[in-house]
């Protein structure tokens, strides 16, 4: 049978909605009976199942459940997502951000039953890494350590990373090279970047420059590598609305409904999901052959296979 335009446009589109599962909030103390190496957001579907799992990686001093709504998308389509806090007012190196994601990691597979809905459980070895921000670079940075502990991350996904404040300003590891497919991972891995990330706002600095955001951190990707810019949207406008709106004091924001954006890049991240933890690639492949199925522009999309 053959499948029409229209039904491939749906199927793809389908990922852009709220999913089918709904979804509780989790929030696990570093004291906890489980000793997780750091205070833990999580979200996940309470109906009885086994999901796909999620590390998210937060943005710099953006608190972990600045990304509720985000996470909710996600999850809603049968994935369970957790999401470290690194520090509170006082920051850390990246470095230490690496290793406490790398304990997090760890601890996946001793803690993790024990705190999620009953009959629920987290399929380890289909897990996922990603963040947003400085996050992203964070996971990148955890993907790429070769002291990372098993289970081993099946898909890397960056949104709008950012290594540094400029090329001569990079922050330790200084994971860019600037030398095209030079990241040592083989995972597949999918960047969202933003089009107003690299802009100032007034005599503020951007908060995703060039020279270290998402186009580099694309460029220095191996095949299997997917690339989507919100060509519309800022640095800050996949948060919750109440930050995305502070922030947008500070950092240039998107006229459009954020609402969509969040959509746009949930969507992404689960189409992305889909097809590499799940070996579904209708999503993916009829996004990448028809963006407009997504509810904001993704402008470019490239999906560099081999």
């Amino acid at each position: 049978m053959t499948t029409s335009a229209a039904e491939i446009a749906t199927a793809s589109s389908d990922v852009f909605e709220t999913g089918n599962y709904e979804v509780t909030d989790i929030k696990v103390g570093s004291g906890d009976a489980t000793k997780p190496p750091t205070d833990l957001f999580i979200v996940s579907p309470v109906t009885k199942g086994t999901y796909p799992v999620l590390l998210f990686c937060h943005g710099f001093y953006i608190p972990n459940t600045c990304y509720t709504t985000l996470l909710h998308h996600i999850a809603s389509h049968g994935y369970i997502v957790v999401a470290p806090k690194f520090y509170g007012l006082i920051i850390i190196s990246i470095s230490k951000e690496v290793n406490k994601a790398s304990l997090v990691t760890e601890w996946l597979s001793t803690g993790l039953s024990s705190v999620l809905p009953e009959n629920v459980n987290g399929d380890l070895e289909n897990l996922a890494l990603s963040g947003h921000s400085r996050g992203g670079k964070t996971a990148f940075a955890l993907a790429l350590a070769s002291t990372a502990p098993p289970p081993k991350f099946k898909a890397v996904i960056g949104i709008d990373p950012v290594a540094g404040s400029g090329p001569s300003m990079r922050s330790a590891p200084k994971i860019l090279e600037y030398i095209p497919r030079s990241f040592g991972i083989t995972t597949p891995v999918a960047v969202v970047g933003t089009g107003y990330g690299n802009q100032r706002l007034g005599l503020i600095p951007p908060f995703a420059p060039d020279g270290v955001n998402h186009s580099e951190f694309f460029n220095e990707s191996k095949p299997p590598v997917c690339y989507f810019l919100a060509k519309d949207y800022g640095h800050c406008d996949m948060l919750d609305d109440w930050i995305a709106k502070l922030a947008s004091i500070v950092c240039k924001s998107g006229a459009g409904d954020r609402d969509l954006m969040r959509r746009g890049v949930g969507g992404i991240v689960v189409a992305f999901l889909r097809c590499y933890l799940g070996g579904d690639d209708v999503n993916l492949n009829g996004i990448v052959g028809d963006p407009s199925v997504a509810p904001i522009t993704f402008d470019p999309v490239i999906y560099v296979q081999e």
